[in-house]
C-alpha cells in the first residue's frame, strides 16, 4: 500500500493535497458550532447524487414530467426515497444556511480581511435558494404550478426590466412547456454548476484567512483532524438520519397534475419563502404595490446584508449586525408562523387542501387502472372523472341554490363577504348529498316540510308549489301518524326499496330485495300499508313505468314522473329541462342546464350524483 501510495503521490501531489485538506490549524480546539459549513456542503452532495439518479428517469415536458415523477414515486424501485432525500435534503440546506449565517455574524467571520468570503457566501446562498425555487416546479404538479406562477409574476415586477425578465423565465409570454424546460435547466445545469463555482472560491478564500475563533484561548489549538473531522462526521451523519427519516415517514409530496384550466387555491410556495407570501398579504404592502414588497423591502435587507462588514469596523456596528440578524431571524419565523395560523384558520383554504388532497389519491387510483395512463398525459384521466368534476360543476352550477351535504360541493361553505365578515348564504332549494337514496326517500315521505324546508328562502311562488305549503307537504304531513305504527316500518322500507329500484343505479349497487321491491310496488299501486292505508295512493300524482314493463301506474300530471326517479337517465333529461311536463311543468322555477352545460360537463355531473365514478 505504501509502495501504490508514493506512486499515486509522486504522479499527483496527493500526500501535500491530504495535509492541506486535513491538517489545518484550528486555534482553541474542535467545537461543534464549526460544523455547520460540512453539513452544507454535504447535503449539496446528497442533492447531487439523488439528483443524478432522478434525472435518469425524469421527462421535462408538459404531458410527461408529472407523469415520470409519478413513476419515480410509485414504480422505480427505491425512487421513493431517492426523492424524499432529495426533497428534504433541500429544506435542510435551507436551516442549515440559517444557521451558519447567524453563526458567522454572531462570530465576527464576515469582519475584515474575510468580507469577500462574507460576500461569496451570501451569493450562495441566494444560489440555493434559487435551486428550491426551479425544483418546485419540476414535477409539474398543482402545487408547484401555481406557486411558481405567482414567483415569476414577481419577477415580472422588477422596475424597467421585469416583464422581459419574466419572458426569459418562463420561455414567452404564456407560462407552459418553455417555462419547464428552462426551470430544468437552471436546477441541473446553470444554478448547480454556478454554485460549485462559488463553492470552490468560497472554500479557498476561506482557507486562505483561516477559521474565526471567538476565544482561541479556551484550549490548545489542534488540527482540522481527527477532532474536528469526528464533530462534522456526526453532524452530517444527524443530517442525513434526518433526511432519510422524513423521506420515509412523510414523503416527498406529489399533488395532482397541473391543469391550468382549474383554478388552485391551494396553492403556496415553501415552508421557507411562506414569510415573503405573508408578509405580501399585508394590507398596506399590498397598497404599496407588488414591487414594494417584493422587490425594494427584500432587496434593501439585502444590501443591509451586504454592507455589514463594512458596520463591523466598529464594535457598535458589530452588535447592530447581531441584533438586526436576529431581529430578522424571528421577523421571518413570526410571519411564517401568521400564515401557517392565518391558513389553518381559513375554511376555503382547508376544503382547497382536502380538496387537493382527494385529487391527489384519485390520480392514483385513475393512473393505476389497466388502461394506464393516456398519451394525451395523467391530467386528462381527471378532467374526464365524475369523481373529481362532479363536485366542480355542482359548486359552479348548483350551489347558487342547492347544498350538498351543507357545502357546494368540494367542501367549502358558501358564504358572503359583508364588511369583511363571512355570512352563510342562504339555500334556496333542498340539499342533495343524499339525493337519490334511501334515506333521502324515507326523509321526503315521511318529513317532507324538513326535507324542502329550504325552500322558505324561495320566491313565494316556489313555496307555494313546492314548500311547506305545497301539496307534497300536506300530504307528507297527514299521513305522518301512519309512520308512528311500528308495523308500518316494514312497509316504508318496502315503498323507499320500490322507488329506489326504479332508478337503476348501478353503481354503488344498491342492496334491494326482490321481494321488498314487489311489496313495494303493491303500496305504491293501492296504498294500503301493513297497517291502515294512504287516504290518496301514490298513483294520484305520480306516473311510474316500472323499469322493463309497458304498463303505466297512473296517470299523474299533477307531480313529477317517478319513472327512473333519482336515476342518471332521469337526473339528465330532469337537468336539460326541468320544465317539461313530466317534471315540474309550468311550476318550474329551476333554470334548464341543456343549453348551460355541455354533454361531457352534465354527464360527469350526472355519473358524480348518482355515484357512477368506479
Amino acid at each position: 500500500m505504501n509502495a501504490l501510495i508514493n506512486w499515486i503521490d509522486d504522479r499527483t501531489g496527493l500526500k501535500k493535497l491530504m495535509h492541506e485538506a486535513l491538517y489545518e490549524h484550528i486555534p482553541g480546539g474542535a467545537r461543534w458550532r464549526y460544523v455547520w459549513g460540512s453539513t452544507l456542503v454535504y447535503t449539496f452532495t446528497i442533492q447531487v447524487i439523488t439528483g443524478i439518479f432522478l434525472a435518469t428517469a425524469y421527462s421535462p415536458s408538459t404531458t410527461t414530467a408529472w407523469e415520470s415523477v409519478y413513476h419515480i414515486q410509485n414504480h422505480m424501485q427505491f425512487g421513493w426515497l431517492v426523492r424524499g432525500m432529495h426533497h428534504f435534503s433541500a429544506q435542510a440546506m435551507t436551516v442549515l444556511l440559517a444557521i451558519h449565517l447567524m453563526q458567522v455574524v454572531i462570530d465576527g467571520a464576515y469582519k475584515a480581511p474575510r468580507e469577500v468570503n462574507f460576500w461569496l457566501g451570501l451569493i450562495l446562498m441566494q444560489i440555493v435558494l434559487g435551486l428550491g425555487l426551479t425544483g418546485y416546479l419540476l414535477p409539474w404538479d398543482q402545487k408547484g404550478y401555481y406557486a411558481t406562477q405567482v414567483s415569476t409574476e414577481i419577477m415580472g415586477a422588477t422596475p424597467v426590466v421585469g416583464p422581459q425578465l419574466q419572458q426569459i423565465a418562463q420561455g414567452g409570454p404564456q407560462y407552459g412547456h418553455h417555462t419547464l424546460t428552462r426551470f430544468f435547466t437552471m436546477h441541473v445545469m446553470i444554478l448547480p454548476g454556478t454554485l460549485v463555482a462559488f463553492l470552490v472560491l468560497h472554500i479557498a478564500v476561506f482557507r486562505r484567512h483561516g477559521i474565526t475563533v471567538p476565544d482561541p484561548d479556551r484550549a490548545p489549538g489542534v488540527a482540522f483532524w481527527p477532532d474536528q473531522v469526528l464533530k462534522d462526521a456526526v453532524a452530517c451523519l444527524v443530517v442525513l438520519a434526518t433526511v432519510v427519516g422524513l423521506a420515509y415517514w412523510k414523503g416527498a409530496e406529489l399533488s395532482a397534475p397541473a391543469d391550468p384550466s382549474e383554478a388552485f387555491s391551494a396553492a403556496r410556495p415553501e415552508w421557507y419563502f411562506l414569510f415573503l407570501f405573508q408578509f405580501l398579504r399585508f394590507e398596506w404592502v399590498e397598497h404599496q404595490g407588488l414591487a414594494f414588497g417584493a422587490i425594494y423591502l427584500p432587496g434593501a435587507l439585502m444590501l443591509l446584508l451586504t454592507a455589514m462588514p463594512i458596520f463591523g469596523r466598529w464594535k457598535l456596528g458589530h452588535w447592530f449586525n447581531i441584533v438586526f440578524m436576529m431581529a430578522m431571524m424571528v421577523g421571518i419565523i413570526g410571519l411564517t408562523g401568521l400564515a401557517l395560523k392565518n391558513d389553518a384558520k381559513d375554511p376555503d383554504f382547508q376544503a382547497a387542501v382536502k380538496q387537493a388532497h382527494d385529487d391527489s389519491e384519485r390520480i392514483k387510483v385513475l393512473a393505476e387502472r389497466p388502461d394506464g395512463i393516456p398519451l394525451e398525459g395523467a391530467v386528462s384521466l381527471l378532467r374526464n372523472d365524475p369523481l373529481t368534476q362532479g363536485p366542480r360543476l355542482f359548486a359552479r352550477n348548483c350551489a347558487m341554490c342547492h347544498r350538498y351535504n351543507g357545502h357546494d360541493g368540494t367542501g367549502r361553505e358558501v358564504v358572503k363577504l359583508v364588511n369583511k365578515e363571512r355570512i352563510p348564504e342562504l339555500p334556496t332549494a333542498t340539499d342533495l348529498g343524499k339525493f337519490g337514496t334511501k334515506d333521502w326517500l324515507k326523509s321526503v315521505i315521511t318529513d317532507y316540510a324538513t326535507t324542502f324546508a329550504p325552500l322558505s328562502n324561495a320566491r313565494e311562488e316556489v313555496k307555494k308549489h313546492f314548500g311547506t305549503d305545497s301539496e307534497m307537504a300536506g300530504w307528507s304531513k297527514s299521513h305522518s301518524q301512519h309512520w308512528r305504527i311500528g308495523a308500518n316500518e316494514a312497509s316504508l322500507e318496502d315503498l323507499t326499496s320500490f322507488l329506489q329500484a326504479q332508478g337503476g343505479r348501478t353503481s354503488p349497487k344498491p342492496n334491494i330485495d326482490e321481494a321488498a321491491v314487489k311489496r313495494g310496488r303493491e303500496i305504491f299501486t293501492s296504498g294500503k300499508l301493513a297497517v291502515g292505508e294512504f287516504e290518496s295512493k301514490c298513483t294520484d300524482c305520480h306516473s311510474l313505468k316500472p323499469r322493463g314493463e309497458e304498463a303505466v301506474f297512473g296517470e299523474g300530471g299533477t307531480a313529477p314522473t317517478l319513472t327512473g326517479y333519482a336515476g342518471s337517465d332521469w337526473l339528465r333529461e330532469f337537468l336539460k329541462n326541468p320544465g317539461h311536463s313530466q317534471f315540474y311543468g309550468d311550476h318550474n322555477a329551476m333554470p334548464a342546464f341543456g343549453d348551460r352545460l355541455s354533454e361531457k360537463e352534465l354527464d360527469l355531473l350526472v355519473r358524480w350524483m348518482v355515484g357512477d365514478f368506479e
